[in-house]
């Protein structure tokens, strides 16, 4: 008997903005800037792509590189896709005290 296995796809699970939410916020934390890119763009296909492109002021393609592994997008791209997402950057303090 062959066993098949599916490709796990976290788009699918990031279905309302608290998950969305925390998703994003851990991602974050990461050290590796390329893990939030990766977050970003899971966040974008569970979306609609060529939607937040559209609201982002990108074309698809452009938004398909920019949070393709190994990209460094510019600030000013993350920010439009957040917004366009519906999210925003808070910063805390990383001293627990």
């Amino acid at each position: 008997m062959k066993t098949t296995y599916t490709t796990f796809e976290i788009a699918e699970y990031l279905d309302n903005d608290e998950v969305i939410a925390e998703y994003l916020s851990l991602a974050a934390a990461d050290k590796n800037p390329d893990v939030f890119i990766a977050a970003l763009g899971d966040v974008a296909k569970a979306k609609g792509m060529a939607s937040i492109a559209k609201t982002a002021g990108l074309g698809r393609e452009s938004l398909y590189k920019a949070l393709k592994t190994g990209a460094r997008p510019r600030f000013e791209t993350i920010n439009a896709v957040l917004h366009a997402i519906g999210a925003k950057f808070t910063v805390t303090s990383a001293d627990p005290s």
